[in-house]
């Protein structure tokens, strides 16, 4: 019979005690699972070490396939409707470039909010983490699981750390 995980929540005062708990998480087997902070923080950012972002290629292939969408849906239009104006040919590349840097922009943006939504696994349907008001004033909080057996020694890596503590019920423990 598998189990919940527990997650617990550590309050921390300052930002490096959360830097410090968050860099020995992985190392004593527990799951990260989110960071809260009332500021941004390159120290907190360096410590999680994410991957870098592929929202940019998403962004890129939508950019490539507007320029193409563009280029092509002018020169369908004007083999389409022949409107040869003072001698000059039908398929004009140098107008056409203006079209298809119009769609690379549309399309571009296209591929970036698809890119934003696919990589941040929006929407969620789950439940919401716990999380406490202190957060967006002084607190800096580091989300963790583990599975029920090792929740008393989650408690006390995070009680070492000089942390409140929070369970995920939203009660204080």
């Amino acid at each position: 019979m598998a189990t919940e995980p527990t997650r617990l929540m550590g309050l921390f005062d300052k930002e490096e005690q959360a830097v410090s708990a968050i860099r020995s998480l992985r190392d004593d087997g527990f799951t990260l699972e989110r960071v809260h902070g009332p500021i941004p923080s390159h120290l907190i950012a360096d410590a999680l070490a994410l991957p870098k972002s592929r929202v940019g290629w998403f962004t890129l292939a939508g950019g490539i396939t507007g320029f193409l969408a563009g280029f092509l849906l002018a020169i369908f239009t004007a083999t389409r409707w022949h409107l040869i104006v003072s001698g000059k040919p039908v398929v004009a590349l140098v107008p056409f470039v203006i079209v298809g840097f119009e769609f690379t922009i549309l399309f571009a943006v296209f591929g970036n909010v698809l890119g934003l939504i696919s990589q941040a696994r929006l929407p969620r349907f789950g439940p919401i983490a716990p999380y406490d008001p202190r957060l967006t004033g002084h607190k800096f909080g580091v989300l963790a699981s583990c599975n029920a057996a090792r929740q008393k020694d989650l408690h006390h890596f995070f009680e070492g750390k000089g942390a409140q503590i929070i369970a995920d019920e939203g009660g204080q423990s």
